[in-house]
């Protein structure tokens, strides 16, 4: 079978070795590659590029073996290559080859930045913009697609991979990749402009808390005490907003939960990274094409509650969810964590309180945030600076009620002093001097914490510009 719609035909087997070079049998030979002057490489390369793309019979990609593809697109580029005779001396044909099997088994033109470790976004913005975001800076890059036709191609081989689909009916949806990637498309008619395409790449580096302490996102007494938080099974809401690393922060608390407890994990797009060997993985369904059998998060903490876990963590939790994970904390799954996009701490506990609401639950404002009150121990805020910069702003305890309101005290804050000329954030991290009362719980646990842990302290200018 041939990967080119030109190249088959009734009578013929395909070869790519046996038709004659100077007119690829079936191609199509008005776009051929004309004669262009030797130093013109980008063009020589961008025209065979083309010609490849517009006879790939796309239909075929996946009923033909992986191996036996590679061998035809490397045939074809090497017939194409050799019409151009002496111009083509001087072209790259392993990067050229490289081009073409992205488009057959990869992304197409975003391929390269998936395996660039400096890129943590990719954002495709229709198909001739896209965009990257380097050590937290966004860039425009100079990749295109051929066009939107091309776009669409790529965004449904991404999501097919995962049972998901996208189309007028269902123009949105959440995927991942192979590797983990968190992936958002939105296409026509939402998308006015034309598909947009946002990936968020799977850290193949799995962090760790001093790769965290050593960037400046926290320092060694915040560690401490949150290595303590989750070692006496506190439950934890880590809050903040788009991209300052939630899910990152999430992996690493995880990472100290014991090996011998069962942990399940619930997620829209399945991205933790458990460092256990026993933990149950779910992940949610959209509905099919005739609008059937979905299968939400809150679906699956419901099931969850029927597996025995000993810890139960919520990716995120964006909707009615929200309920069912307070109960779960409040019901003996002590130490579940989850984390939720909010602005500060007090409006992460505002969300909470809308996300009940959105469960249909009728209750009263006060029995809402006495759950919320007895459910979350722990609150942890991180922000994403100016600089790009990632820390933890303020680690709080809920500590109960007072009247209607949920009492909250801040054990670690954040204190931004100004921007340097260079536009890095100068501030410091330090504790508020209050220790909290889920200390004696530590200590029951037989966790020792340190007695000046909490203490306030003074900082030198040297040690603000260390």
């Amino acid at each position: 079978m041939s990967l080119f719609k030109r190249l088959k035909g009734a009578d013929d087997t395909y070869s790519t070795r046996s038709y004659v070079p100077v007119n690829p049998k079936g191609l199509d030979t008005e776009r051929a590659p004309q004669k262009l002057p030797s130093d013109n490489y980008q063009e020589i390369k961008g025209r065979i590029h083309r010609l490849l793309i517009d006879n790939l019979d796309l239909s075929n990609i996946d009923s033909i073996p992986r191996e036996e593809l590679k061998i035809q697109v490397r045939d074809v580029v090497e017939n194409l290559l050799m019409q151009e005779g002496d111009l083509s001396v001087g072209l790259n044909r392993d990067r050229l080859n490289e081009e073409i099997l992205n488009e057959v088994f990869g992304l197409g033109p975003i391929e390269p930045l998936l395996h660039d470790p400096t890129i943590s976004d990719i954002l495709v913005n229709t198909h001739n913009q896209v965009y990257v975001e380097r050590f937290g800076k966004l860039e425009l890059t100079n990749i295109t697609f051929k066009d939107e036709v091309h776009l669409l191609h790529i965004i449904d081989r991404i999501v097919s991979q995962v049972g998901r689909r996208i189309d007028e009916s269902s123009p949105m949806v959440d995927a991942r990749l192979e590797d983990g990637s968190r992936v958002n498309a939105i296409i026509r008619p939402l998308a006015l402009d034309g598909p947009m395409l946002s990936i968020r790449k799977f850290s193949v580096k799995k962090f760790t808390m001093h790769d965290l302490i050593s960037i400046g996102s926290l320092t060694d007494q915040m560690a401490e005490m949150l290595k303590g938080i989750v070692k006496a099974r506190l439950n934890v809401l880590i809050s903040g907003g788009t991209g300052t690393g939630k899910t990152t922060m999430l992996n690493v608390m995880s990472g100290y939960i014991p090996g011998t407890e069962r942990i399940i994990t619930i997620e829209d797009a399945a991205e933790l990274q458990m460092q256990q060997t026993h933990v149950i993985r779910l992940e949610t369904r959209p509905a099919n094409i005739e609008g059937h059998g979905q299968i939400v998060q809150r679906d699956l903490l419901r099931n969850a509650l029927r597996m025995r876990p000993d810890r139960i963590i919520v990716g995120e939790v964006r909707g009615g969810e929200a309920l069912d994970m307070l109960q779960a904390m409040n019901t003996g799954h002590d130490g579940s964590m989850t984390t939720l996009h909010a602005n500060s701490p007090r409006d992460a506990l505002r969300r909470l309180e809308t996300m009940i609401l959105m469960a249909g639950a009728n209750l009263p404002d006060k029995a809402m945030r006495e759950q919320i009150s007895s459910a979350i121990n722990v609150l942890v805020h991180i922000s994403r600076f100016s600089d790009g910069t990632r820390k933890i702003v303020k680690i709080a305890e809920i500590t109960g009620m007072e009247g209607d309101v949920i009492s909250m005290q801040d054990i670690f804050d954040y204190e931004k002093l100004g921007i340097a000329e260079n536009g890095k954030v100068i501030g410091f991290i330090k504790p508020t001097g209050i220790r909290p009362k889920f200390a004696e719980h530590l200590k029951v646990s037989g966790i020792e914490l340190p007695a000046d842990l909490f203490e306030e302290k003074q900082l030198t200018i040297e040690d603000l510009q260390s």
